[in-house]
């Protein structure tokens, strides 16, 4: 049942999704036509990448104190002055400072100062049993909206400057939700924002998660989807006209695989489904660089991307379930943190893999670490259930 509460999340959910959608496309080209350097761009989107994670420590701090719902709403006031500050700047040095609001938008839609205070709000607003399908459809409204904001970055005939004045409206209108959403929403226990950081049990379960997390990213910086669009282009000679299609079609199918983690979790376990679909994911990135040709290489990229991202709703939920309610968000800022700092060396290493993309080494690099990830998670955590699995 679609409560008024989860409607709320879920809209403002969707909206900043689809502001993200279209500036991790055109952020960078935007820089660029402002005459930043490609080192500045570069800082530029470094400081917005640590930031989005860094920030979500911030937030939690601050909802300890004056509740979700105002740090919510305060969040979207980030996203609106970043957002102006990237459509009316000149100046190189003010453009370099929209990364540190944690809003620029270059990031996953599950980082940033909102994440952890979301996922625990949806965590309190829906019963354990309905906890699985409740991340599946958060997930899906936010893949569902960002696949649109690509798709108008794709159909740009506007300016830079006027899709991040749009970027500020959309901030705003993300701050008038978390004011509409009941008392619900918020942790009926209340203690230090990071008193998980004195219970040794709970400790142990987040810092073994934290690292596998940060293993999963650092491979994933192997296989941005900048890198295998630049290897299909190198080896089969691919160009714009055919890869933005594939990837619009890329950006569907996980949207859609969200709503189907939802249910499997519910009947294989959250664990189970984390592995069991992210695993064969990890080998067919591996075959991937033995495809004969564009067709063999389009069609287990597209089988792949239907399974990779299952584990997102999945690991949502595992976390917010395995600690005690007053830590949910905390725990997802903590492992969100790490997550993101590991996803900081991406572009350094899409540098590398991009480079060597001609012989494969990105999708061996990627899907070796992944499968490495993948065995771990499942032997450390698979007799460690989630609370609506007991």
């Amino acid at each position: 049942m679609l409560t008024r509460d989860r409607a709320l999340l879920l809209s403002a959910r969707g909206l900043r999704a689809f502001g993200f959608g279209f500036s991790a496309v055109l952020v960078g080209l935007h820089l660029e036509h402002l005459g930043l350097s490609p080192v500045l761009i570069g800082i530029t989107l470094g400081v917005g990448l640590a930031a989005a994670s860094l920030t979500g420590l911030a937030s939690v701090a601050v909802a300890a104190r004056a509740g979700r719902r105002a740090t919510l709403a305060v969040v979207g006031l980030l996203m609106a002055v970043t957002g102006l500050d990237l459509a009316l700047a000149t100046q190189a040095w003010l453009l370099v400072l929209a990364g540190l609001t944690g809003m620029l938008g270059a990031a996953s839609v599950d980082l940033g100062p909102f994440a952890p205070l979301e996922q625990s709000a949806l965590a309190e607003v829906v019963r354990p049993e309905q906890r699985n399908i409740a991340f599946g459809r958060y997930s899906l409204s936010g893949g569902l909206f960002n696949a649109a904001g690509l798709a108008a970055a794709l159909a740009n005939t506007q300016s830079g400057r006027t899709y991040f004045l749009l970027y500020a409206g959309i901030g705003l209108a993300t701050a008038i939700p978390p004011l509409l959403m009941s008392r619900s929403v918020e942790s009926n226990v209340h203690g230090p924002a990071f008193g998980v950081l004195r219970r040794p049990e709970t400790l142990r379960i987040l810092a073994g998660l934290s690292a596998l997390f940060a293993l999963d990213s650092f491979a994933g910086g192997f296989v941005t989807n900048a890198v295998i669009s630049y290897w299909l282009h190198v080896r089969f000679g691919a160009g714009p006209q055919l890869l933005g299609p594939v990837f619009a079609v890329v950006a569907f199918l996980q949207a859609i695989s969200y709503e189907v983690s939802g249910r499997l979790s519910g009947r294989i376990g959250l664990i189970n489904t984390m592995v069991f679909t992210h695993l064969p994911s990890n080998v067919l990135l591996l075959l991937v660089a033995f495809t004969p040709s564009l067709g063999w290489a389009i069609a287990l990229l597209w089988l792949r991307f239907l399974l990779s991202q299952m584990d997102v709703p999945a690991r949502q939920a595992y976390v917010v379930s395995v600690v005690p309610p007053a830590d949910r968000a905390a725990a997802v800022a903590l492992t969100g943190a790490v997550r993101g700092v590991a996803q900081a060396f991406g572009p350094p290493l899409a540098g590398i893999a991009i480079g060597a993309a001609a012989f494969g080494i990105p999708f061996f690099a990627g899907g070796g670490l992944k499968i490495v990830y993948d065995l771990g998670l499942f032997a450390a955590f698979r007799n460690r259930r989630a609370e609506q699995e007991t």
